[in-house]
């Protein structure tokens, strides 16, 4: 799709009817990091109500400029173009197949002041040790955990990335960090809730949510379902404190190993800072699959572009160190992950790869 369509009154006016239900709609196909293929539906106004808050928040004028990098299917794309109409800036889309350098000099052509990322892009900005753009005031950084060791070496190459929280079903951006906070060390969390948010934590750790940016319901095999409630609950886990929430796991993704409630995000996380720089995020992963005795058990995977020394020294540190609930099987090697289009991992796909070995 070209973004520059979604810049124009006549889309933000015109009904998109799939169905009678979903006049005024826009489809979000999304699984989670785990669950099954479905499409979320999105009011035009909640996806303007987002556009809104975010622009606000990070001070976009009329005389900004929103980069475009991440596709227009997935809304934390489309959101970018919808902040562009809603603040009545300028749209830059980066066409191009992404490579750091060429990002930086698209950002500093054309002007860009403000863009979205994922977590991957910053570890390639921060691997080649390229300075920012001076133009370039924010990148909001979603689609999963930015390690702060990789946050705090972006900041310090002049990148003023600040971790945000959100999904699909909130039109993009729930909790997204301060521009002042650029002023200090780079930390992933607490994360500020944007305004236009309401949360609360329900009985068993789940974010629950409730804004005038929230879906409208699922479209799954050609039948929409609305969402019944004015509350929406999640699958994360958070800590929520002074209207900041710290994200801790996802609650489809925790696993019992000998009785054990163990995160194998949390484990991955470990890696990273064991390996000291040397594992990049999204060439690995820490995978569960079922164990006769202990209910399931750790395998890490890693992608062949990995080391074989890096491999086998992250993990020899970690095994020393670990409870025995905790320690992971012999690695697995595997050609390639299975990704979304924003890079994110599909550990059910990967799952079934390794479930022979």
């Amino acid at each position: 799709m070209d973004a520059s369509l979604l810049t124009s009154p006549e889309f933000w006016n015109e009904p998109v009817a799939v169905t009678p239900e979903l006049t005024g709609h826009v489809l979000f196909e999304t699984s989670g990091s785990s669950g099954v293929p479905k499409s979320v539906a999105i009011s035009k106004p909640a996806l303007l109500a987002s556009a809104a808050a975010v622009n606000r928040h990070l001070a976009v004028t009329r005389d900004s400029c929103w980069g475009l990098v991440l596709p227009l299917h997935h809304v934390g794309g489309f959101g970018v173009a919808a902040r562009a109409y809603e603040a009545g800036c300028r749209l830059q889309q980066f066409a191009q197949r992404w490579e750091p350098g060429s990002f930086r000099d698209w950002l500093e052509t054309h002007g860009v002041t403000h863009t979205s990322l994922v977590p991957t892009q910053v570890h390639d900005l921060v691997k080649v040790n390229l300075t920012a753009a001076a133009n370039l005031q924010a990148i909001v950084v979603g689609g999963g955990h930015l390690e702060p060791a990789t946050g705090q070496a972006a900041r310090d190459l002049g990148w003023p990335v600040l971790a945000s929280y959100g999904m699909s079903e909130a039109s993009s951006q729930i909790a997204t960090q301060t521009l002042d906070s650029l002023t200090h060390p780079y930390q992933s969390a607490p994360i500020p809730l944007l305004p236009i948010w309401e949360a609360r934590v329900s009985a068993d750790g789940r974010l629950e949510i409730s804004g005038p940016a929230l879906f409208s319901g699922y479209v799954s095999g050609g039948k929409f379902t609305p969402r019944e409630s004015a509350w929406h609950t999640t699958s994360d886990r958070v800590l929520l404190e002074n209207r900041a929430l710290t994200p801790l796991a996802r609650a489809d993704t925790l696993v019992k190993i000998l009785g054990e409630l163990v995160d194998p995000e949390a484990i991955e996380r470990e890696l990273i800072s064991l390996s000291e720089g040397k594992l990049a995020p999204g060439t690995f992963a820490v995978i569960a699959v079922p164990d006769e005795r202990a209910g399931s058990a750790l395998v890490p995977v890693f992608e062949a572009s990995v080391s074989p020394e890096t491999i086998e020294s992250t993990l020899a540190l970690y095994q020393q160190q670990a409870p025995g609930f905790r320690r992971l099987r012999p690695a697995a090697v595997v050609a390639d992950f299975p990704r979304s289009e924003l890079g994110k991992l599909r550990r059910n796909e990967l799952a079934a790869i390794i479930a022979p070995q």
